[in-house]
Formats: structure tokens, sequence, C-alpha cells
């Protein structure tokens, strides 16, 4: 699978359809509310996990899955304002991207994934 720009996810996925400002507020609120509860669900849910592989698993993905939250949300803060947005996204066909950005955001599932592809260059 080839590397999904997050920030580009981040910006498409804050505009929408018609980039008012109440979305790009509700998604940055999803997004650092994401990172923050999956990371603390998931250590919650490792510490808790008394040896049994199930809780382990289930924990280690929480955490997976929180710490691709915090890419986006580092991306969101530094996209909230109007003008960081539109630059971000001047020229960009906004309905293809967020076809395209609807389907790649469900990888999000798949613990580690977004903050691979952050810390990966290129």
């Amino acid at each position: 699978m080839k590397r999904v720009d997050t920030r580009r996810l981040a910006a498409i996925d804050m505009h929408g359809v018609a980039g008012r400002r109440f979305r790009r507020r509700i998604i940055l609120a999803e997004f650092v509310l994401a990172a923050l509860g999956g990371v603390a669900l998931g250590v919650f849910l490792l510490a808790n996990a008394d040896g049994g592989l199930v809780g382990i698993l289930f924990g280690i993905w929480a955490l997976g899955v929180g710490l691709n939250y915090v890419p986006l949300a580092l991306h969101a803060l530094s996209l909230r304002s109007g003008p960081a947005l539109e630059a971000e996204l001047a020229g960009a066909d906004i309905g293809a991207e967020l076809r395209y950005f609807s389907v790649t955001q469900l990888w999000v599932a798949v613990p580690f994934l977004f903050l691979w592809w952050a810390l990966r260059p290129g």
C-alpha cells in the first residue's frame, strides 16, 4: 500500500464539501479526542490486562489506533485557521479528494499505520 499524506487527509476532512468553520472545529475535536482517548484507553487496557492475551492485543490495538490520530490532530491544529487550510488546499479538486480520502481514512483502524505514514519520509 502506498503512503498516504496524513496532512492532506486532515485538510480535506476539515474542509469537507463547503469549507465551513464549524466542520473544522468538529474534525479538530474528533482528532484530538480520538488521539487522547485512544492512547488513554490503550494504556488503561494494557495496565489492566492481567496477562490475558485478548486484553493485551486489544490494548495494543487501541493504543495503535489512538496513536494514528496523533499526526491527524497535529496537522488539524496547524490547519485550524481558514487561511492555512485554504493555502493547503489551493488548486485541489475537493470532490475527488473527498471521495479518495473518505475510503482511505478507514485505514485508521489499522494500528500504528497512520503514525508510520506520518513519520516515513517521502
